[in-house]
């Protein structure tokens, strides 16, 4: 069996791995003409890190990665709502993650270029179009050349190709009105040193944790400064990497200095804002025609809200290639794939829309938008709790469900 596989991001990088465990041949064909370590900081969470884990690839992410210790949900005055463990320190067995997205591809890439061999990963090759017919699938790029495998799966994110082909009335992407200031600063180490906190709520929200380190014992922190505007305000919502401007959102942060946080110092400190809207597809009625199907962010883009994107797209890669070792006949491989993943992450998506987990730091505002003195007089601890483990169950990050399932490596390869 050969995999055609398009786009070499975080979800198809991680399917072509998770294919060559398997023993199926996969070759991966990116679009740009050279991958590079672009973008900002993800979080990856224990659900993914076991499938990367289970793949060979836990000390390459023990070395690149912040292990986050802490997750902290606050208001806009640094009042903590709720406060949790995470990773191992929630009993997990295994760690979360915080990572920057570039280097994390890039240990994806290398990892690939490794096992697979540098001859089955392509770049510069834009995919234009493709065919099939009983025996395979003929995957057409931009260049003029072809390639035959024996299915494709699209990888090639929110503006895949693909998914255009399969739904060609669907429009652009849905923009919710959010707007993102991404950056990174150098900052002195806040709460445990290995703490995510989100501070405020959905109409103005701070996000940040650290991501690295420097050698003199700094943070390097990621941070997103998040506003939401009225869905007509004109932003040029498709312009993914757009430079930002401080000053166009540093007043409206400017007094959200915290006993263990100063929010306004860390924006002032980084060297470059890029600009995000917050965009999301609806969930689709079927992923899968014949031999081709979707995967990732061409499958089930999400806000987000969660932090889920990466981590559902690499539970999608592993879960297909146990399905494709283990399934006989493609086609009947790929409807246990849909059949398991759209549904699960449809509703991600759609809880992500409702805010998902940081509906606690909704909740909090609304009853209480000047503070408090004591959240349980505010929002009771069974509430904070259903919300936030209500999430982790849709999720697949069930702490208890997710340390005693069964792993995904097929058996011919485990």
């Amino acid at each position: 069996m050969r995999v055609i596989i398009i786009g070499g991001g975080i979800g198809g990088l991680t399917t072509a791995l998770a294919l060559h465990a398997a023993g199926i041949e996969a070759e991966v064909f990116e679009a740009a003409a050279e991958v590079k370590p672009l973008g900002v900081g993800i979080n990856l969470q224990p659900h993914a890190v076991r499938e990367l884990t289970e793949l060979g690839l836990g000390e390459r992410l023990a070395a690149t990665g912040v292990a986050t210790r802490e997750f902290v949900y606050a208001n806009r005055f640094g009042q903590e709502i709720w406060a949790e463990p995470r990773g191992l320190a929630a009993g997990y067995r295994w760690p979360q993650y915080s990572i920057h997205r570039g280097r994390l591809q890039m240990l994806l890439w290398e990892a690939a270029r490794e096992r697979l061999g540098a001859a089955r990963l392509h770049t510069g090759r834009r995919l234009v179009g493709f065919g099939q017919d009983a025996a395979g699938v003929t995957a057409h790029f931009a260049d003029g050349g072809t390639a035959r495998g024996d299915l494709l799966v699209a990888a090639d994110g929110i503006h895949s190709t693909v998914r255009a082909s399969f739904f060609p009335d669907e429009g652009p992407p849905k923009w919710n009105g959010c707007l993102l200031w991404r950056a990174v600063s150098i900052a002195p180490p806040f709460r445990t040193g290995a703490s995510m906190v989100q501070a405020g709520h959905r109409d103005q929200k701070f996000v940040c944790y650290p991501i690295s380190s420097t050698e003199d014992g700094r943070s390097i922190v990621n941070w997103i400064a998040e506003k939401r505007f009225p869905t007509d305000h004109e932003w040029r919502r498709e312009d993914w990497n757009r430079p930002g401007k401080v000053e166009d959102f540093l007043p409206l942060f400017a007094d959200w200095r915290f006993a263990w946080l100063d929010v306004p110092a860390l924006i002032r400190a980084t060297e470059a804002v890029y600009e995000f809207p917050m965009v999301d597809r609806d969930p689709l009625p079927w992923w899968t025609q014949g031999r081709v199907t979707l995967l990732g962010d061409a499958a089930h883009p999400m806000y987000p809200i969660g932090s889920n994107g990466a981590s559902q797209a690499i539970l999608d890669a592993r879960w297909l290639a146990l399905q494709l070792a283990t399934v006989p006949g493609i086609e009947a491989a790929l409807a246990a794939y849909e059949a398991a993943r759209r549904p699960a992450t449809a509703a991600v998506v759609e809880a992500n829309r409702g805010d998902g987990p940081d509906r606690v730091m909704d909740l909090a505002h609304q009853r209480a938008p000047n503070g408090f003195l004591r959240i349980e007089d505010v929002v009771p601890r069974a509430e904070l709790e259903a919300t936030v483990m209500g999430y982790k169950r849709l999720a697949g990050m069930d702490p208890a469900v997710l340390n005693e399932r069964e792993s995904w490596t097929p058996p011919r390869a485990a």
